[in-house]
């Protein structure tokens, strides 16, 4: 990826809500107003990034490392707490990509790029699927296909593919790096409340 673009999605990340100056997703944002379909796309996107801002926010390398079985079985290698991220950021960018109508190319490339690096990135690209989505009309959910360009050639998907696949793909392995940061003695923060959003202090 650019040097560039990682830059705006650092400051994307990076922005505070005028509200209470902490980082986006450290508290889920207000709901939107009224029910409609992209307004509940929109609070399915916030609720990943509240959750993946919890599950990633003071992870160690020793937690960045952890696997079951410690990384092998059977001869078959088990994916680490940083390939799991590496995924989440892929399908986070998937889910932005389709919102901004532009396709994703693979292979994604995010060599040499640090796990904050990755992790702000990650939710640069989650804020930026939830903005367009609460601006978005019901007719404009009808443009927001998610394309994947390969040396295999070009495949299309609706949005409804993006709801149950990187949406629901990305909640499913963050959920995955609470459990093995609870297992690496990290465990997921206590005061952080799921149910409403919020951290009690």
């Amino acid at each position: 990826m650019k040097p560039l673009l990682i830059t705006v999605l650092l400051m994307t990340a990076a922005l505070s809500t005028a509200e209470t100056d902490r980082p986006h997703y450290y508290e889920i944002p207000d709901a939107p107003e009224g029910f409609s379909g992209p307004h509940v796309a929109a609070r399915m996107v916030d609720g990943l990034g509240f959750r993946y801002f919890w599950a990633t926010e003071g992870l160690r390398a020793e937690d960045l490392n952890w696997s079951p079985d410690g990384g092998e079985q059977e001869g078959k290698v088990r994916r680490t707490s940083a390939d799991t991220i590496d995924h989440i950021y892929n399908l986070a960018l998937i889910v932005a990509n389709a919102t901004r109508g532009e396709p994703t190319k693979f292979p994604v490339e995010i060599e040499g790029l640090t796990f904050a690096e990755k992790r702000a990135a990650t939710l640069g690209f989650i804020k930026q699927a939830s903005d367009q989505l609460r601006a978005a009309s019901e007719a404009d959910m009808e443009r927001f296909d998610m394309v994947f360009v390969s040396e295999s050639g070009t495949q299309e998907h609706p949005f409804w593919n993006a709801i149950n696949g990187p949406i629901g793909d990305a909640l499913w392995h963050t959920g995955q790096i609470v459990s093995f940061r609870r297992s690496s003695g990290n465990p997921f923060p206590s005061n952080v409340s799921l149910l409403s959003g919020k951290v009690r202090e």
